[in-house]
Parts: structure tokens; sequence; C-alpha cells
């Protein structure tokens, strides 16, 4: 694949036909030769074979049918800003997948413009994407072993099929839009995406108000204002209703129990329907 698109978007950009895990290779790569990867390089492929997502979840696809992407970045910032990231990719993503879906949305025949449906592009926090409430990509956040900078990995399901789905809580593009994506055009917007907080995001100095990036979250974020579980290091759970993101970028629960409200800075969460 050429994705000449994609390639203006970013600073270095190699795409391999397999990678094992694009994360670790891009770990590895700009560890052993840091100059020729400099901020905002990208690594891509449609066939990876050792995917995995948060907690050391697996993620598999079919060959072509998903892009694994990793992106790194090396933010001269202060180390209280890093949670920020992985919610700065998901929203990145998020506007991303939005626009496609809006733009790749085409009547049904026979069906009235008022009855096509619409569909809702949402973030979970941290750094899920949601389609009408089912996954269409996850994305894991990783530092270098120098701590020089961050590989942004996101898997993103583009052709998969009802067959193909790992869970019964995931969608692709294609389900969605009914339309064969143009991986190019998709990553494309995603990187414009990233790239647009990211450098909004430095110029503010990691000030995630300053930079508009936390009006961002919270209008994209479907968890907020839901009724959720989080399964918290350590194999508690607390369960509440989410009510906002803090100044550093972790979820605000009220807990059902007692009523306090608490920041939780990392966790498993499921949005709970009664």
């Amino acid at each position: 694949m050429e994705f000449s698109l994609s390639r203006t978007e970013v600073t270095r950009f190699e795409y391999r036909s397999e990678a094992a895990s694009t994360n670790d290779v891009l770990k590895e790569l700009a560890t052993t030769d840091a100059a020729a990867w400099p901020d905002f390089s990208a690594l891509v492929t449609d066939n990876q074979t050792q995917g995995r997502g948060r907690l050391g979840r697996v993620w598999l696809a079919p060959t072509g049918k998903a892009l694994a992407i990793s992106v790194l970045i090396r933010p001269q910032l202060p180390p209280a800003t890093l949670g920020w990231f992985p919610l700065l990719a998901g929203a990145a993503m998020t506007r991303a997948v939005k626009n496609v879906v809006e733009k790749s949305m085409k009547p049904v025949e026979g069906v009235k413009e008022a009855e096509d449906p619409r569909h809702d592009v949402t973030l979970k926090w941290p750094n899920d994407v949601l389609i009408d409430g089912y996954k269409v990509c996850g994305i894991l956040c990783e530092l270098l072993p120098d701590g020089t900078g961050i590989i942004i990995g996101a898997g993103l399901n583009l052709s998969l099929d009802e067959h193909d789905l790992p869970t019964l809580t995931s969608t692709s593009l294609l389900l969605v839009t009914r339309t064969a994506p143009d991986p190019d055009a998709v990553l494309a917007a995603y990187l414009h995406e990233l790239a647009t907080l990211y450098r909004a995001f430095l110029k503010a100095n990691g000030d995630a108000q300053h930079s508009g990036l936390h009006q961002q979250v919270e209008e994209l974020c479907g968890t907020l204002g839901s009724a959720v579980r989080v399964e918290l290091p350590g194999g508690t759970d607390l369960v509440g209703t989410a009510t906002g993101i803090d100044a550093e970028g972790r979820l605000r629960v009220v807990n059902q129990v007692d009523g306090e409200e608490r920041s939780v800075a990392a966790g498993d969460v499921t949005h709970l329907r009664y």
C-alpha cells in the first residue's frame, strides 16, 4: 500500500505488510536509532500477528481488514501531563471515525432520508472508540524504555464482517457504513486529528484546559453521565455514575454506595444498562 495521503501527515511513515506488534517494532526502532525516528513518526500494518490491548488482552483481526497504527511522539512536557495522552489519542480517533462515518453514509434505496440510520460515535474513557455502543477501535499508549517518548498504538476495525468480529460488542466501519472504507483516507483522517490535538497540547505546555483538549474530550466522551462499573487495580470494583474528567485526565465517579466522588486514574470501565 502507498498511503499517499497518510504520509503527508507525519514526519516519517513506514508501512509493513506484516508485523508482530507495531508498538513493539516502533519501540525497538525508536530506542536503537532515535535520530531516524523523530517526533510524530508512524508505523502501520494491516496484518498484525501478535497485537495486544490494555490489561494484556490479545488483539487479532483477519489480514487486510483492520489497521494497526503506532505513532511515536517525543513531547517535552511535565510528567503530570502523561495521563492526557490516551485521551488525546482517543479523541483524535473519535473525531476521525465520526467524520468518516458521516461522509460514508449512503441512503438505502426506498428508505426516506429521515429514516436512514444515524450513528453515535463516542469515546469510552479512556481510549476506546464506540459506534452505537460497539467498539471499533482500541488504543494502547506505552512509554519508551528510556522515557524519551511515547508510543500511541491503535487498532481500528475497517472491513470486518459479522463472522470476523472478535467479540459480540465489536463492530467495523464496513458494518456501520455499508461501504468498504479506504484505509489511506481513514488513516490520514486520524493522523491529521492526532497532529492537530497534539500540537495544540504542546503549544499550551500540556495544559488540557488552555489547549481545548479537556473540553474536546468531555464533549466526545459517552462515558460521562453513564452508570459505570470500574474494575480497579487490585481487583476491587467501583460502581456509580461518571460525572466528569478532572484536570489530570482522571474519570470522576460518584460512588452509588456512599455518594462520594472519586477520581480514577486507571481501570477497566463497563457502561451499565439498567
